[in-house]
């Protein structure tokens, strides 16, 4: 199952008819998209040791491995958004370009984000809506599981900062065992396992816009499969009494003695790295509202994941559905001095469609 892709957001057209008394004409015209030029992190494949597992830890910003910056132009596609709207379009369609962007206000005020009951009740409730309106162009949605959520502060003492390195929070293979580990009835997870499920990250400002650090996403079909390095994931280690599978709320921000040493730690996740190429195409939302929500894709079962086919003429782009989203904070070296801190929440879903 394919769909025809745009270009890019600078090269979209949009078109509206006007009709007078005698005649019907085309009115065409080109979005004026605003850029600005940052630099982005990429795993760095010689820093560490061939034969060797590159991590990170998942309750600090710290890894075995070194980035490697590249500066690269990130375009600002928020006029896109209201302008196309319908399916298989750029910008609202994660089938396209892997990420979608929609208004979308929420009744969780800033301080309901604090209250971790409010968050899995109230606010878990709007991303399933969300999801089950947006998506409903992709098939009967047969069950959504909403199983972890992140809440980002730029704060030295949050135990959860921006994560400035480009990456993808799921590989297909750490994406097969959530459905495992989130679908309890193993009945009822081998058959979900069948049909077509996507992993989506529901990720959305709080309390203010997301000026200061805020997200890039990677347009898909500007990356190939060798971009992708699997990266351990590494949790601390919960004593048996104290593990019930859920590890929201419970990040503890690490000592600097012990930041590069793994015990107490082991591996419950595997996310990609992703390896810098200058075909790589940068989006971003300037001044990204809280009444606003980005869909990331981190995995699909029915996306090319392996590039079969490409659609000639179209600069390198993949013909196929959507896998994944290669993203990132950044700065943006247009940010005002004295911006606030960014603070989000990004909510990670399971999708199963009939």
């Amino acid at each position: 199952m394919y769909r025809p892709h745009l270009r890019s957001f600078s090269s979209l057209l949009i078109s509206k008819n006007i009709t007078t008394a005698s005649t019907t004409r085309v009115v065409v015209r080109t979005p004026k998209a605003t850029m600005t030029t940052a630099a982005f992190r990429y795993l760095d494949p010689n820093s560490f040791a061939p034969g060797s597992r590159p991590w990170s830890k998942v309750d600090v910003d710290y890894t075995n491995y070194s980035r490697t910056e590249r500066r690269r132009s990130v375009t600002d596609f928020r006029d896109c958004i209201g302008l196309h709207s319908q399916q298989g379009s750029f910008g609202t369609d994660v089938d396209v370009a892997g990420f979608a962007v929609y208004h979308s206000p929420s009744a969780v005020t800033k301080s309901d984000f604090e209250n971790d009951a409010t968050v899995r009740g109230k606010y878990y409730d709007e991303v399933e809506q969300l999801l089950r309106e947006k998506l409903a162009s992709k098939g009967k949605i047969r069950k959504i599981v909403i199983f972890d959520h992140t809440i980002r502060k730029h704060d030295p003492s949050a135990p959860r900062q921006p994560v400035q390195q480009v990456h993808v929070d799921q590989t297909p293979k750490a994406a097969e065992v959530r459905v495992r580990r989130h679908v309890p009835d193993t009945k009822e997870a081998e058959e979900l396992l069948k049909g077509r499920y996507q992993l989506i990250n529901v990720w959305r400002p709080i309390g203010h816009p997301a000026t200061d650090f805020p997200l890039a996403v990677i347009d898909w079909r500007t990356t190939e499969p060798e971009d992708l390095m699997p990266v351990d994931l590494l949790y601390p280690k919960r004593k048996p009494e104290e593990d019930d599978g859920d590890d929201r709320g419970k990040e503890v921000l690490p000592t600097k003695e012990t930041l590069a040493s793994t015990e107490g730690y082991e591996v419950k996740g595997e996310t990609y790295g992703i390896l810098p190429s200058e075909k790589h195409k940068f989006y971003y939302v300037k001044d990204m509202k809280p009444d606003e929500a980005m869909f990331i894709k981190c995995f699909d079962s029915w996306g090319d994941n392996e590039g079969k086919e490409r659609l000639k003429g179209e600069e390198g782009m993949r013909k196929g559905i959507a896998a994944l989203t290669p993203h990132t904070a950044f700065i943006d070296p247009q940010t005002p001095p004295g911006t606030k801190g960014r603070e989000s929440i990004e909510v990670r879903c399971l999708v199963f469609y009939e």
